[in-house]
């Protein structure tokens, strides 16, 4: 067994033992406002419930270890002391990935990502709409844990309001466990899933992905694609290139090229979501484009 004083290793080093060791955490989806209005949503894996009567629950938005800066969350908290911390579960597990991405402020990830807002009933934040849980809070403290990068700001939340969808209730009411299909955080990319256990969400720190508001629109409002399958493809930067696409087509196998030629867009886009399954999101990406490709021959 190996010992380590804290102080003696990197914040990095330290946040990954931390993170890596303490899980699985669950995920507080925070949607906050500004002071003007401006929409922010984000995930926190530093949370949990810490009472009932008040029920109180607390979340913290550390400052980033790289760059020591704080995040919109903690300075919509700040500024207008509510929240609402909607539960994430494993059909919007890529959307909310997807929003974690470091836009810049005043930019509205519920739109980036894809989510429906939900107007609250005591606060002024909306809620996420495709979240089986939403509590409406009333931030009453933060508490600052430090001013260099990794420090945490604790933010302590009364739950003022809560909304349940119905269908995740069993017969006497309660949650049920399987029908709510929660997600936890562990270290890395990895997270877990309460039903079946790991597995792996590439997380967009250094990309900006272009949004599932930037999909063309028979992707976007497909019937077939889930909101995962959504996620996945909104967390690329561009676009494949005309070249790349052409390389693909040129290369397709027989049961692609009969899509490409003849397939319908329900059967491509079916294809299209085995591929995103097996985290072939690249392929997915030119097998939905390369129909239109083609046809600009």
């Amino acid at each position: 067994m190996i010992s380590i004083d804290p102080q003696e290793i990197t914040t990095k080093k330290l946040h990954g033992y931390l993170v890596g060791a303490v899980a699985p955490r669950p995920i507080c989806f925070a949607s906050t406002v500004d002071a003007e209005g401006n929409v922010n949503l984000s995930p926190f894996s530093f949370f949990n419930v810490f009472g009932a009567n008040p029920p109180t629950m607390v979340f913290s938005p550390a400052r980033r270890v790289r760059g020591n800066t704080t995040k919109h969350t903690l300075e919509n908290v700040l500024e207008t002391k509510e929240v609402v911390i909607n539960i994430v579960n494993h059909a919007m597990v890529q959307q909310m990935s997807l929003s974690s991405t470091e836009y810049d402020k005043g930019v509205n990830e519920f739109v980036k990502a894809g989510f429906t807002e939900m107007p609250s009933d005591v606060v002024t934040p909306p809620r996420v709409a495709e979240s089986p849980v939403q509590f409406e809070c009333k931030v009453k403290e933060v508490i600052i844990t430090g001013e260099e990068g990794g420090a945490g700001n604790l933010v302590i939340c009364e739950v003022v309001k809560v909304h349940v969808n119905e269908n995740i209730l069993d017969e006497k009411g309660s949650i049920d466990p399987d029908k709510i299909d929660t997600v936890a955080r562990m270290g890395g990319n990895w997270y877990t899933r309460a039903k079946t256990g790991m597995f792996e969400v590439p997380k967009p720190l250094r990309t900006l992905g272009m949004g599932v508001d930037a999909l063309p629109e028979p992707i976007r409002t497909s019937s077939i694609l889930t909101g995962n399958d959504l996620g996945m493809l909104g967390n690329v930067e561009q676009l494949p290139t005309q070249q790349q696409i052409k390389t693909y087509i040129e290369d397709a196998s027989e049961t692609e090229q009969y899509l490409i030629a003849s397939g319908t867009e329900e059967e491509i886009h079916t294809r299209a979501q085995e591929l995103l399954c097996d985290g072939k999101i690249t392929e997915a990406w030119n097998l939905l484009l390369a129909r239109s490709a083609s046809e600009k021959k």
